[in-house]
């Protein structure tokens, strides 16, 4: 387990600087950074050269009852003044306050000490990738429709909970990103996951959408999932609709607008960016430069003469809107995936450029499973710039995320403690890592789990620094346990985690014991041996209590029986499983060219799934005694 020193003790020459230097490494071994990666990373962060900046701290976390920097005027979250006070009133609601002073204005955050999480909490899951999710309406992808329809089936076979992939929009445009982690924007919904069917309006233009699903559904025959075909086939279909001047009548058209409303500028930047990308490119930064910035002169006249076209992008949002929604009301508790960043060239960069760092990514340092480290491409936030924008990048993401869900899963949540910052032109293993401002993340985090009624599950996996996963605990995140890599038995595991045999990034249990996981990394250009296949075998056969040579039924039927009989409050199995997929959905060090990661469909539709007698022995052993 890695861990970095306390802020407190690091060297003189970053105590100005968020920056952590000497570490310990995955393998026990302390580290410091080089000079050029320091000097790289300060210039990223904009450290002043004479000392940190004297500006009053932008925001203050306090508790009830608890005291403030001197006296202030406390103004609540609805406006109402509490008048001059040197502590917080214990009637105060939890929630985000101002602090007002002859100096400055501060945020104030009270929180609640723990995220939400019902009383008596046990339940099982079953975790979803949506565009492998199809059905035989689908138009060759995974949709909102066919959500609606695995929840209700769910619900039928006792799953409290379904897990569901990002659903991040990628960049517009007709060849769209395949990985559900590399989103334009993780505040709104992918338009290809719309049923078309289900739009407003679509029955008034059926002549013209006729000819367009046939098509779309040819697409199903295959189970490499054509993202560029879906998204033309979709994208006619929408603008067919649209332009018949029906997506917008009667009711629709109000509710549409009090979306649009409600939405604000987010929203409105959204739509903005859609529609300049369909002039000028997916990736902002090759923009003619009076377009490179959201809120400049040129950007505003933009949105002012192209109307129409900034009404379709948020009408298509307001749909997806409405279809999740629906699909959240038909099924079990939704649980959420964000992912740990965004595109550099997307919505969200875009948009937030001025509280991000320039010139650097973030990734992950060298550990036993990926030696050289790994670089993911995304643009970190300034911490101290997020600071000052009082967290409103953090809380909007939040807010998107939970709506309509009942839970929130956070990729890397490690992230909100500290992240591996990777110099450009460096490589990932001469990367240092940069302090965020947890306790104000996490308090920020248990306020929006509380207004939503959700649960948050926090992917600690990865090097882990020392009294992280405590800090996550205390604030009610539950842990993450994946059986394969832990020591002990599930019966072992503490009550408040979430427990799963594998994910997205590693073998299927078909996968593994049967050897096509091998294979398939052969396949790709891994340089994967046999012993990886023994290890992940005995692995599997350890925590089923079965042989090697026991049936691969027999060892996911049996492994999975003992997860659900642990204690952890929730559990969940792959529907890659309960189908014995072999090929997981992504092998990480991948490209498109190499292999289909993010873009293989079920091998059966989800129409089938309670037909299956497997399916259903899985469903079964799921149940938590």
């Amino acid at each position: 387990m890695a861990r970095s020193r306390p802020p407190g003790n690091v060297p003189a020459s970053d105590a100005r600087s968020p920056i952590l230097s000497p570490w310990t490494d995955a393998f026990g071994a302390d580290r410091t950074i080089n000079a050029g990666t320091r000097a790289a990373l300060r210039d990223a962060l904009r450290v002043p050269p004479g000392g940190r900046r004297r500006d009053p701290d932008p925001i203050v976390l306090g508790r009830l009852g608890g005291p403030l920097p001197g006296r202030r005027e406390l103004v609540l979250e609805d406006g109402t003044s509490c008048g001059t006070v040197s502590r917080i009133p214990r009637d105060v609601p939890f929630g985000y306050h101002l602090l007002r002073s002859d100096r400055a204005e501060q945020l104030l955050i009270v929180a609640p000490p723990r995220c939400a999480l019902p009383a008596g909490y046990r339940e099982w899951a079953w975790a979803v990738q949506l565009y492998a999710a199809r059905s035989r309406r689908s138009w060759g992808v995974g949709d909102l429709g066919d959500l609606r329809a695995l929840g209700a089936w769910s619900r039928s076979v006792g799953a409290g909970a379904l897990i569901v992939s990002p659903m991040g929009a990628p960049n517009p445009g007709l060849e769209p990103e395949e990985s559900p982690y590399f989103a334009s924007t993780r505040r709104f919904r992918d338009p290809l996951h719309l049923e078309i069917e289900a739009v407003p309006g679509a029955i008034s233009v059926a002549a013209a959408i006729a000819p367009l699903a046939p098509e779309a559904r040819r697409l199903n025959r295959r189970r490499r999932i054509d993202r560029r075909a879906a998204v033309a086939l979709k994208r006619a279909a929408l603008e067919a609709i649209w332009d018949s001047g029906r997506a917008l009548a009667g009711e629709v058209g109000e509710r549409v607008r009090q979306f649009t409303a409600t939405g604000g500028g987010a929203l409105r930047g959204w739509a903005t960016f859609a529609a300049l990308s369909e002039e000028h490119g997916t990736d902002w930064r090759t923009w003619p430069e009076p377009y490179r910035h959201p809120r400049s002169p040129s950007v505003a006249r933009y949105a002012d003469g192209h109307g129409e076209r900034i009404d379709f992008h948020s009408w298509v949002q307001w749909l997806a809107d409405e279809q999740l929604g629906a699909a959240a009301a038909a099924g079990p508790r939704i649980i959420a995936d964000l992912p740990v960043g965004f595109d550099p060239g997307g919505f969200d960069a875009w948009d937030w450029q001025e509280v991000l760092a320039d010139g650097v990514s973030i990734g992950a340092p060298p550990d036993p499973f990926n030696l050289g480290g790994q670089d993911w491409g995304l643009p970190p936030f300034v911490p101290q710039r997020l600071r000052r924008r009082r967290l409103q990048p953090f809380v909007e993401t939040l807010r998107a995320a939970l709506r309509h869900a009942g839970g929130l899963r956070i990729d890397h949540v490690l992230g909100l403690f500290r992240q591996w910052w990777i110099p450009s032109g460096h490589s990932p293993e001469q990367g240092a890592y940069v302090r965020y401002p947890f306790d104000e993340l996490l308090a920020t985090l248990t306020i929006e789990s509380i207004r939503a009624g959700a649960i948050v599950i926090g992917e600690d996996l990865g090097t882990v620094e020392r009294g992280v996963r405590h800090r996550l605990a205390a604030r009610g995140v539950l842990s993450t346990r994946l059986a394969t890599f832990e020591r002990r038995p599930p019966r072992a595991y503490p009550r408040r985690v979430f427990a799963a045999i594998t994910n997205h990034d590693l073998p299927t249990i078909a996968g593994a014991w049967s050897g096509r996981d091998l294979d398939d990394q052969r396949a790709a250009g891994i340089g994967a041996d046999a012993r990886q296949l023994t290890w992940w075998r005995d692995r599997v056969a350890r925590l089923a209590g079965v042989p090697t040579s026991a049936s691969t039924e027999e060892a996911i039927l049996a492994a999975y029986r003992a997860l659900a009989a642990s204690p952890a409050c929730l559990v969940s199995a792959t529907l890659e499983d309960a189908l014995r997929v072999t090929e997981r959905p992504n092998i990480p060090g991948t490209g498109p060219h190499q292999r289909a990661n993010w873009s293989l469909a079920l091998p059966v539709p989800i129409e089938g799934l309670a037909n299956l007698p497997f399916v259903a022995e899985l469903a079964k052993a799921m149940r938590r005694p």
